[in-house]
C-alpha cells in the first residue's frame, strides 16, 4: 500500500497522511512535488515529505489525493530539506514553512511555468527622449521596457500600468518590439563596463574572498563608503566568468531598484529582482528565471534566500546587521543565518558585509569560524567624517534644532554642498496634547500614543495601523487648547523650509514614499548635486551613496540609549554609525552633529571617539558577564488574548505545570512570565516568557516538547501563541 505523507499549510506541527491518486505512476511520486488534497471542507496544496507503506492511521480512514500538481519538485533537493530544517529549528509549522519557500502563484496551484511566451522589449538605442513630451503613457512604457531589456510580458505591462494602445503605437514609431521568450544562458561579455581601480585593502580583501574552494564565510567590516559593493561587483564577476550564478540579499526594497541599476551598469547580463512589490506572476517568472539559469545575478530582500539557482556560486548578504533580516511575525527565520546554511549544503561561498556588523557575526568571527576581512580606508580621496556632540540641555530649541545646528546647516548649503537632517520619527508630531488638563491623544488599541499627521491631516498609531480625524476640542475637557508634542519629519521639514526658503527640502520617509517610483525620483534629484536638505528616518542610513551631503545632523542621538531591549544600545551604536556614513562620500570633507541631553553617556563617547569596533569589545564584554546572546542562546514563548492580564496568568500556569510534568533539559532556564514592552498592542494584550540556555540542542529539545504540549493543552487553544526562537527585538 502506498501511503503519501504531505505537509499541509495548517498550524499544526505534524505531516498528514493521504492515499495517491487513484492510477497514478509511482516514479512521479518525488519529495518535493505539491499534491492538491482535501483538508476539512476544503481543497488545499499539500508538498509530499515522504512517500511510505505505514501509517498510525486505519487505511479505510485515509482520503485520496485529488491531483499530482508537478511532474518534478518546484525546489531542488537541498533546498526542500532547507526549509524542513528552518521549519525545525524556528519552531514552525512544516506545511506552512515549505509554503514559504515557494512563490505565491505556486502556493495557488498554478503551473511552474512561465505564463506567457511573447514578452515586449526596447530595441536598441530607443529613447524617451524621441516622444513628445505630452505623450505621458507612452514615455513611462517606454521606460518600463528599457528597465527590463530581457522583456516583460503583457500581464506583467498592465500591471505597471501600461496599455496596450501604447504598445501598439510605440511599435508603430519602431521604439519597440515583440519577441518569443529566449531561454539562453550564453550572453558572451560578462562587462558592460570595465571595474574600477581597487585599492590595497579592496584587492586583499577580494583574495581572500577569492581563494577558498566551497563553502566558507567571509565577513567584511569595512567602514561605510569602504568599497564594499565594488568588492562585491568583482567578486561576482569571477563567479559568471565561471558560469555560475549570484544570489544578493539586501534589507529594504527602497535599496532593490538602486541596486538594481548598479548591477545593470557593470554587467551584461540578466538580472533578476524578488521583493514584495513585484506582482505575484512577476516574482514567479523571475523564480523561474533563477532556477534555469536565466538570470545569472539574483537581487531579493529577505524571502529570496529559498530562490532557487541552477548553477549557484556565491551568495551575498549585503549590510547584514540589519533587522530585518529577521521575519517578525507568522515563520520567524532569519535568511541571514538561513544564508550561511544554504551555502553550506552548496557548497559555495558566501560573504557578509557590514559597516557595523552584528555582534553575533562579530563574535563568530573573533572565535574564527568566519574568515574576518576588515576595510578601515574610504575609497578614493574622501575621508572619515568628523563627529562632533552638541550638549543641548541648556539651550533653546528653534522646533528640536539648535542654534549652533542651524548655523552649520546654512554654512554647508552656502557652500554649494547637500545637508541630511536624521530625525527616526515619521509624521509631525509624535503626540498632541492638551495645554489645560493634559490629556494626550492615545491609541486605544495599543499602549502608544497616536502620532500627528499633517499631510494629509490625521491622527496614525504606527503600531496597529488605526487612523482618526484630528479632533477640534479635547475630548476630556472640551478645550481647544491642543498642541503638538516633539518633532517628527513632516515638522522639521516645515521648520527647515522657514529656516532655508532659497533650498529644497526633501523628506524620505514611509509616507512620502509610497507612490510607486518616488525613492527613485528622490534619488535623482539629490544626485543632481544642487544644494538641498534631505529630511529623513532611517531609510536614508541604509546603503544610499549621496556625493555631495557634507553634513549629518542627528536630531535626537539619545534614542535607544536606555532601551529595554538588551539590543537596543546595539541598534542605536549602528543606526547613528550608518546614517553618519552618508557624509563626505566624495572630494569634499564631511562631518556629523549630533544632539545629545547625554554628552557623557559612555557609549556615545566611546563611539565618537574609537569607533564601532571599541564599542562592539565592549558591549560583548557586557553580554559575557550577562550571559546574554551571543553567549547564551534564547527563545520567547509569547501569548496574547483579547482579555488583560489572561496572557500573563495562562504562562504563569503553563511555567508552573511543566516544572511539575517536565524534566528540564541540563543548563535550560524560564525567566518570567511578564508582560510584553508594549503591553496592549493592535487589541491583544500580550505577555511572554523567556527560555534560554548555553547548549543550542538542549534548548531546542525543550522547545520540541514544550510545542508537542501546547498543541495538546485545552487552555492554549484559547490564547495566540507563538515561539520566535533567536528573536531580533523582545517587543
Amino acid at each position: 500500500m502506498t501511503i503519501l505523507r504531505l505537509a499541509i499549510p495548517s498550524p499544526l506541527r505534524r505531516l498528514f497522511d493521504y492515499l495517491p491518486p487513484s492510477d497514478v505512476d509511482n516514479a512521479l511520486l518525488e519529495p518535493g512535488i505539491r499534491v492538491l488534497v482535501p483538508f476539512g471542507k476544503r481543497d488545499v496544496i499539500g508538498i509530499l515529505v515522504e512517500v511510505t507503506n505505514t501509517s498510525d492511521f486505519s487505511i479505510n480512514k485515509l482520503k485520496h489525493a485529488k491531483q499530482l500538481l508537478d511532474s518534478e519538485p518546484p525546489l531542488p533537493q537541498h533546498l526542500f530539506k532547507l526549509a524542513r530544517w528552518a521549519a525545525s529549528y524556528y519552531q514552525h509549522p512544516e506545511g506552512d514553512a515549505l509554503q514559504h519557500a515557494i512563490p505565491v502563484l505556486l502556493r495557488k496551484g498554478q503551473s511552474c511555468e512561465y505564463q506567457h511566451e511573447t514578452l515586449w522589449r526596447a530595441k536598441e538605442g530607443a529613447n524617451t527622449d524621441t516622444l513628445k513630451a505630452n505623450a505621458l503613457r507612452q514615455i513611462e512604457l517606454l521606460a518600463l521596457l528599457i528597465e527590463h531589456p530581457q522583456g516583460i510580458s503583457e500581464d506583467a505591462i498592465r500591471a505597471e500600468g501600461g496599455n496596450t494602445q501604447s504598445l501598439k503605437a510605440l511599435e508603430k514609431k519602431e521604439l519597440i518590439e515583440s519577441f518569443h521568450r529566449e531561454h539562453k544562458t550564453d550572453y558572451g561579455q560578462v562587462l558592460r563596463e570595465a571595474p574600477l581601480t581597487l585599492n590595497n585593502e579592496q584587492k586583499s580583501t577580494l583574495e581572500q574572498i577569492n581563494k577558498p574552494k566551497g563553502f566558507a564565510v567571509s565577513l567584511i567590516e569595512g567602514i561605510t563608503g569602504s568599497g564594499k559593493t565594488e568588492v562585491y561587483l568583482q567578486a561576482i564577476e569571477k563567479v559568471l566568468n565561471e558560469d555560475k550564478q549570484a544570489l544578493v540579499l539586501v534589507p529594504e526594497i527602497g535599496l532593490t531598484p538602486q541596486t538594481v541599476t548598479r548591477f545593470q551598469q557593470r554587467f551584461n547580463v540578466p538580472i533578476a529582482a524578488l521583493h514584495s512589490n513585484l506582482t505575484d506572476r512577476q516574482r514567479l517568472d523571475a523564480w523561474l528565471q533563477a532556477r534555469e539559469g536565466v538570470a545569472r545575478i539574483i537581487i531579493g530582500t529577505r524571502s529570496a534566500i529559498f530562490t532557487p539557482l541552477s548553477h549557484p556560486g556565491i551568495i551575498i548578504i549585503d549590510e547584514e546587521h540589519d533587522p530585518s533580516f529577521k521575519q517578525q511575525d507568522g515563520f520567524r527565520y532569519s535568511a541571514r543565518d538561513i544564508a550561511v546554511m544554504r551555502a553550506r549544503a552548496e557548497e559555495t561561498p558566501i560573504v557578509l558585509g557590514s559597516a557595523t556588523p552584528s555582534l553575533e557575526t562579530l563574535h563568530n568571527a573573533i572565535e574564527g569560524r568566519y574568515q574576518w576581512l576588515k576595510m578601515t580606508q574610504r575609497a578614493g580621496n574622501s575621508a572619515p567624517p568628523a563627529f562632533k556632540l552638541l550638549d543641548i540641555r541648556q539651550e533653546k530649541l528653534s522646533e528640536g534644532l539648535s542654534k549652533q545646528l542651524i548655523t552649520a546647516i546654512g554654512q554647508h548649503l552656502n557652500n554649494g554642498t547637500q545637508v541630511l537632517v536624521f530625525l527616526n520619527r515619521r509624521g509631525f508630531s509624535p503626540t498632541l496634547t492638551c495645554n489645560d488638563c493634559g490629556w494626550i491623544a492615545d491609541c486605544t488599541r495599543c499602549d502608544a500614543h497616536m502620532t500627528l499627521h499633517r499631510s494629509p491631516p490625521h491622527l496614525h498609531c504606527h503600531h496597529c495601523d488605526k487612523q482618526q480625524g484630528i479632533p477640534q476640542r479635547c475630548p476630556e475637557c472640551n478645550s481647544d487648547q491642543l498642541q503638538p508634542v516633539g518633532v517628527g519629519t513632516e515638522r522639521s521639514e516645515q521648520t527647515l523650509k522657514h529656516l532655508f526658503p532659497d533650498h529644497p527640502v526633501i523628506r524620505v520617509d514611509r509616507d512620502s514614499t509610497q507612490r510607486k517610483n518616488a525613492m527613485h525620483d528622490i534619488m535623482d534629484k539629490v544626485n543632481t548635486g544642487d544644494p538641498c536638505i534631505l529630511v529623513g528616518t532611517q531609510m536614508l542610513a541604509k546603503g544610499h551613496h549621496f556625493p555631495k551631503v557634507t553634513l549629518v545632523a542627528i536630531i535626537n542621538a539619545d534614542s535607544g540609549l536606555f532601551s529595554a531591549d538588551f539590543r537596543g544600545m546595539e541598534r542605536t551604536a549602528q543606526l547613528i554609525l550608518q546614517v553618519a556614513g552618508r557624509a563626505g562620500r566624495a572630494d569634499h570633507p564631511g562631518s556629523v552633529m549630533m544632539q545629545t541631553y547625554h554628552a557623557e553617556h559612555p557609549t556615545l563617547q566611546t563611539l565618537v571617539e574609537h569607533g564601532y569596533s571599541a564599542f562592539a569589545q565592549e558591549e560583548l564584554h557586557n553580554r559575557r558577564i550577562a550571559q546574554l546572546p551571543p553567549y547564551t542562546h534564547y527563545a520567547l514563548l509569547r501569548a496574547e488574548t483579547t482579555t488583560k492580564y489572561r496572557a500573563e496568568s495562562f504562562l504563569s500556569a503553563l511555567r508552573q505545570q511543566l516544572e511539575d510534568d517536565m524534566l528540564l533539559p541540563h543548563g535550560v532556564h524560564w525567566i518570567g512570565p511578564f508582560p510584553s514592552p508594549m503591553e496592549k498592542r493592535a487589541g491583544m494584550h500580550r505577555a511572554q516568557l523567556m527560555i534560554y540556555a548555553e547548549n543550542r540542542k538542549n534548548l531546542h529539545q525543550l522547545l520540541a516538547n514544550l510545542c508537542w504540549y501546547l498543541e495538546q493543552n485545552k487552555e492554549a487553544r484559547k490564547v495566540r501563541w507563538s515561539i520566535d526562537v533567536d528573536p531580533a527585538d523582545t517587543f
